[in-house]
């Protein structure tokens, strides 16, 4: 008996983990990556902008 809860730990930490993957990823469908995007081409632009300067 006591073998089956030694069992049952890794199975409870793998439904554990699968529920918390699921939470964690539901709200990546409803954010985007535009304001990192944008902040990444601004970031290009004055990088093109002090080399063309300098």
């Amino acid at each position: 008996m006591a073998a089956l809860v030694w069992l049952l730990i890794p199975l409870v930490a793998a439904v554990g983990a699968g529920l918390w993957g699921s939470w964690a990823n539901r709200t990546r469908k409803a954010r985007s990556d535009g304001p990192e995007l944008d902040g990444y081409a601004r970031f290009r632009e004055a990088m093109e902008k002090s080399r063309s300067g300098g």
